[in-house]
């Protein structure tokens, strides 16, 4: 029996920028259950919901002081068990966020470990003696400088992969795995349907051999997990990857390995910046590389055997259409591209809150303006070094993750009605156009591009288990590719750039699907015009 989560179509909710209910510009648990009849109309099966546990939110949630509460800015447990309840109403599992590579300095954990060396909590963290009077190696913080943090109290330094106040958890610590799975039944004894586990490529760490993600213990460790949580039940879980190749992916999603069902791999988002530079050194997206690395994920995989995630957007990359396309004269055109590309491949499909209205990056002229730990941190360390405001500044509006953060606009009215008071981060301007009472009224919107699109993934086995096969020779600008089961044939055509392509095939058309254009009757000699994409049902 197929499992649910290969026909689902997955919708991440950032929390604090989902929809308010109490007037405090913070988004909350009562405002997205509020919502739960409009993602229902969208016809999605699951909710990823970024962190709502109790946080001192240095990083936006990702840094837990107590996993079995939530944070008062979202509500209650209770409001957490209402939204669960709510959502099976509306035939949608709510998929929770689990952040076990570190927690916050303020976890109770942290507390104790930094207390003595001979602490019982010491060993959940990862302590190390100074080497010369320094850091214990160069191991480096993806929020910019030193992984290792000196603490007074006992004179060693700490580990932490993210900022200061995020100290990684040591993994080799038997006692603190199985207090992590015991935290993982919490969850799933209230019903939930499934983890999203953040950065769980880096738990098998070794810092002293210089290894981040992909060590030796990750598997076994995620074996572990399977065995003593969800392995004996039907959920759904996905790790965020990195550094994942698809043979990695494989070996966390073969249901053979239990292990994981699927993962997300980041390979197309590092296509706009310099090789062996960091995100922030841009360079023009290059689309043969991108439909190489699409083509890629959709080949080298053993769908029989493993399985993979869809997605352009997250609450950590910025809005695709911005980023790849062209968010004004084509907006429209180009989000319906990306998503008719990407929702009919091998694989399930994510939909980033404000997304399937087509929201764009919002640029921003100052530093003040930024609320994200990241881009802060990248803008000091980068000032230091001789950069200039404007190239920095240029950074951040193309990459910076507040440009996905911005709260989702629902109407024209103040503050796109996201809440009746101050946003904790301001609201795109362009609400006014962009929202999603507009797209509601227009049957030609991107909502109902991407309603059309789940509808044709529920209805249609040929999306979920049919084979990918690309068609060649059409130049770098054009991907198309049918999926083929048993007697059926589909055809993808996409045009990815904002020039016109040229396309033609001796394939005859028996139905259209969908297309962000006019129908074609006939493939032969078309002229394909900027972002245009259709899907046709060949006889």
């Amino acid at each position: 029996m197929t499992p649910w989560w290969k026909k689902a179509a997955v919708y991440q909710v950032y929390p604090k920028s989902f929809q308010d209910s109490n007037g405090d510009g913070i988004g909350d648990l009562k405002g997205i259950t509020s919502r739960l009849g409009y993602l229902e109309k969208l016809g999605i099966d699951a909710i990823w919901l970024s962190p709502v546990y109790q946080s001192p939110q240095i990083d936006n949630g990702y840094d837990i002081s107590d996993y079995e509460a939530i944070d008062p800015q979202y509500g209650t447990m209770a409001d957490m068990e209402e939204l669960i309840s709510e959502a099976k109403k509306h035939h949608i599992r709510i998929v929770m966020d689990l952040v076990v590579n570190h927690t916050s300095d303020q976890h109770k954990w942290f507390v104790e470990s930094r207390k003595s060396k001979d602490n019982p909590y010491r060993d959940y963290y990862i302590w190390r003696d100074p080497v010369n009077g320094h850091e214990p190696n160069n191991l480096k913080s993806a929020f910019s400088g030193s992984a290792w943090k000196f603490d007074e109290e006992t004179g060693q330094y700490y580990l932490h992969f993210f900022a200061d106040q995020q100290p990684d958890l040591n993994w080799q610590n038997p006692e603190l795995r199985h207090k992590i799975y015991d935290m993982m039944n919490f969850w799933i004894n209230k019903g939930i349907g499934g983890f999203r586990m953040d950065v769980i490529e880096l738990i098998g760490k070794e810092p002293d051999k210089g290894i981040r993600e992909n060590g030796p213990m990750l598997h076994p460790y995620l074996q572990e997990m399977n065995r003593n949580t969800f392995g004996d039940k039907v959920l759904m879980t996905v790790g965020e990857t990195w550094n994942a190749t698809p043979k990695i992916a494989e070996e966390y999603s073969d249901p053979d390995r239990h292990e994981l069902s699927m993962v997300f791999q980041f390979e197309n988002q590092s296509l706009d910046q310099q090789p062996g530079k960091e995100k922030w050194d841009l360079r023009k997206l290059d689309l043969g590389k991108l439909k190489k690395v699409l083509v890629k994920w959709q080949t080298q995989i053993d769908f029989d055997h493993a399985w993979n995630s869809l997605f352009w957007e997250n609450h950590d990359i910025p809005r695709v259409i911005s980023r790849w396309g062209n968010d004004k004269e084509y907006r429209v055109q180009c989000a319906k591209m990306f998503a008719i590309v990407l929702h009919l491949m091998h694989g399930t499909p994510y939909i980033y809150n404000g997304e399937e209205i087509g929201m764009t990056n919002c640029p921003v002229k100052d530093i003040n303006e930024v609320e994200d730990i990241e881009s802060i941190n990248m803008y000091n360390e980068r000032i230091k070094l001789g950069y200039t405001k404007e190239e920095l500044i240029h950074s951040i509006n193309v990459k910076g993750r507040d440009n996905a953060r911005r709260p989702i606009q629902w109407n024209d009215k103040e503050n796109a009605g996201f809440t009746t008071g101050n946003p904790w981060l301001k609201v795109n301007h362009n609400y006014k156009e962009i929202n999603v009472e507009a797209a509601l009224k227009d049957s030609n919107s991107i909502f109902y591009a991407y309603q059309k699109l789940i509808k044709l993934r529920h209805e249609n086995d040929i999306v979920v288990d049919g084979d990918f096969e690309l068609v060649p020779n059409i130049g770098d600008a054009v991907l198309a590719y049918y999926r083929k089961l048993n007697d059926q044939k589909w055809l993808v055509v996409a045009n990815l750039s904002g020039e016109n392509q040229h396309f033609s095939s001796n394939d005859k058309v028996e139905t259209e699907l969908i297309s962000n254009y006019d129908t074609h009757d006939n493939l032969k000699n078309i002229d394909l015009k900027p972002y245009e994409a259709f899907a046709v049902v060949i006889k």
